[in-house]
């Protein structure tokens, strides 16, 4: 299995004329969204599907750094039913840490059933437009990383900077047609790009499609 460019947690693998991302699995012989499992010289990888998970699709778009590593906090703004975090979790590895926050009871019914074996991800149910609600929960984190259709998605995501650590990484999924389905989206990202810069510095920006029509990531520092 090879490293995929620099970053230290994610692999790749050769299929057909192209490559597959991986990631280690930290509970082995577990799956969480019927991924394949593939074992290579005694250690078990989990395909990470860039159809799935908009940070997957970032990475085969050529995003310079996620800038997540072993042993980060992470608050998960968005979780749903745990794909993307499952992988997050591979990535932080047993010493990190993932506040993984969803407002529907249905899906973070399922992120207590990943949570069951990852004993690095903890569940909650509450509205990321108010953290005040939960805020005695969490702890200052390395990332905040946010995927969530909703209009507001700026102002919710800028609202839970007040957790981040002042050389953290925060990292915005944008869904372009979620914000305004009458505009563009190349309009929106725009406009979205314009807002974001006014508080925080912007580090690196994909479009995200095919793997994700209309929708981009931006990944911020404090200013």
């Amino acid at each position: 299995m090879k490293q995929f460019k620099n970053f230290k947690a994610v692999y790749e693998k050769p299929r057909g004329k192209r490559f597959i991302l991986l990631t280690k699995n930290i509970v082995p012989g577990k799956k969480v969204y019927d991924e394949p499992l593939i074992k290579d010289k005694g250690i078990e990888y989990r395909e990470w599907n860039p159809n799935r998970s908009k940070l997957a699709a970032a990475l085969m778009k050529g995003i310079n750094d996620i800038h997540i590593k072993e042993n980060d906090y992470i608050l998960y703004l968005g979780a749903a039913s745990g794909t993307t975090a499952s992988h997050l979790s591979d990535i932080i590895g047993n010493k990190g840490f993932i506040y993984a926050v969803d407002f529907s009871p249905r899906v973070v019914r399922d992120l207590v059933f990943v949570a069951e074996n990852r004993k690095n991800i903890a569940p909650i149910l509450a509205d990321a437009s108010k953290p005040e609600t939960y805020y005695k929960n969490i702890s200052n984190v390395d990332v905040i990383y946010q995927d969530i259709a909703q209009r507001e998605q700026a102002d919710i995501f800028l609202g839970n900077f007040k957790f981040l650590k002042n050389n953290g990484t925060a990292i915005l999924c944008v869904k372009a047609r979620s914000v305004d389905i009458a505009k563009k989206p190349k309009q929106i990202f725009k406009e979205m790009r314009e807002r974001l810069e006014k508080e925080t510095k912007i580090i690196d920006y994909k479009e995200l499609g095919p793997f994700e029509k209309d929708h981009a990531i931006f990944i911020c520092k404090k200013k």
